[in-house]
């Protein structure tokens, strides 16, 4: 019988290593948690099989799992209370695996404090789990541990991510009543036109009342949809499908990301959003100690859409000559220009950091403006169109009994 080592977490949560003779991997992990203990690592005495070991081991303990992004910012939170309450890291830790929301995230949080035990940094603990904690979260976490500031760092970085949360969040739930008035208003089109309308065909049929035009249109237009209506919605998951993939060459990514920000209503808000994406990011970055170059490279892999990402790349070149970084962006005619004025100022008085934070707050309350006029300005829209169609089904039905009454006098 092969022998495994093991490390495991006592409930004290103490460390405790030793040996096991057992069949396989996953019979140690299983017989150290009847034990009571947690385990951490379970690998064969014999360097024999140890990749394919390792990966199994991770599926088995959790290392393949992902915390959602709520998630991250609730524990990212409890853990500068903890820190900044005197409590030392690892303590912490512990409080955290063990008042964790779910399964999932004890395994994982106990993975990241068997790391830090072992004499890991908490940065590089966590860049173990890169579906989970993104390079700017670990670059935060890494300057704050350089710094000697971590509890600090850490509140920080929880703002971070509660504030975009609350973005997305504000995006979402602006958009979800015109999406519910799209669906229900297309519903009842639909409805109306593969089983009311085709109600009347017979009785049309057995007066021989010659149709109008549009009845004739829209009853051929119930056929198409009742006959092929699942075949086009597959049509169109389809096209969907091929349009992502397509978004996923570069080439064509920067032009469609282009493209969004120059439509009249759509591209100003969306201008604004990264405006707030970048600033937010960037200030809460440089105001940690990171150095500006460093920071640019982070922030352009949060922002998102490509065109901006090259205009930061140029910015990034510009700060690294000397030029500064506020002429560039303010060229490339992206950002708005109370960001670029902000910037500007904020280099001028050495207070980048805080000057990015407050352009920040603007446009974030601009988004929120701006989505609500988007849709003081849809939901009207949508009803009036959907309603015209609906009134021209039923207009249409109208000239038909017309046509009838017509015939019968």
């Amino acid at each position: 019988m092969p022998s495994f080592r093991y490390v495991a977490i006592t409930p004290a949560g103490e460390t405790m290593r030793g040996a096991m003779d057992a069949v396989s991997p996953q019979a140690v992990v299983e017989a150290i948690r009847k034990q009571g203990n947690i385990p951490v690592r379970a690998e064969p005495t014999s360097g024999a099989g140890g990749g394919a070991l390792s990966g199994f081991l991770n599926a088995s303990l959790g290392g393949g799992e992902k915390l959602r992004r709520q998630e991250v910012a609730n524990l990212t939170r409890e853990l500068a209370i903890m820190l900044g309450a005197g409590q030392d890291l690892d303590r912490a830790l512990r409080f955290l695996v063990e008042t964790a929301p779910n399964a999932r995230a004890a395994r994982l949080l106990d993975q990241i404090r068997a790391s830090v035990r072992d004499g890991a940094s908490l940065a590089t603990a966590l860049s173990k789990f890169p579906a989970s904690f993104s390079r700017l979260y670990i670059g935060l976490v890494r300057a704050g541990e350089a710094g000697g500031s971590l509890a600090p760092t850490l509140d920080r970085l929880a703002l971070l991510l509660e504030r975009q949360r609350a973005l997305a969040a504000s995006i979402g739930s602006a958009l979800v009543y015109p999406a519910i008035l799209v669906v229900a208003s297309t519903g009842a089109i639909v409805l109306l036109l593969t089983e009311v309308l085709p109600q009347f065909v017979p009785l049309f049929a057995q007066n021989g009342a010659a149709l109008p035009t549009p009845t004739k249109i829209l009853i051929e237009v119930g056929h198409l949809v009742g006959a092929y209506g699942l075949y086009g919605v597959m049509v169109m998951l389809v096209l969907g499908l091929l349009v992502r993939q397509a978004l996923r060459v570069p080439a064509i990514r920067i032009q469609v990301d282009r493209w969004s920000l120059r439509l009249p209503v759509l591209g100003r808000l969306g201008r604004e959003i990264l405006a707030a994406r970048f600033s937010r990011t960037l200030g809460t970055l440089v105001g940690n100690g990171l150095p500006l170059i460093a920071a640019l490279d982070i922030v352009r892999e949060v922002i998102g859409n490509l065109w901006a990402q090259a205009a930061v790349q140029r910015a990034t070149e510009s700060a690294k000559s000397g030029a500064g970084l506020s002429r560039p962006l303010g060229e490339s005619g992206i950002f708005p220009v109370r960001t670029v004025y902000l910037l500007r100022l904020g280099e001028e008085t050495a207070q980048l950091g805080a000057m990015a934070l407050r352009a920040a707050e603007i446009h974030e309350e601009n988004t929120r403006l701006g989505l609500q006029r988007l849709v003081a300005l849809l939901v009207p829209v949508i009803i009036i169109v959907m309603g015209a169609a609906v009134a021209g089904i039923i207009a249409s039905l109208m000239l038909a009994m017309l046509s009838l009454n017509d015939l019968a006098g």
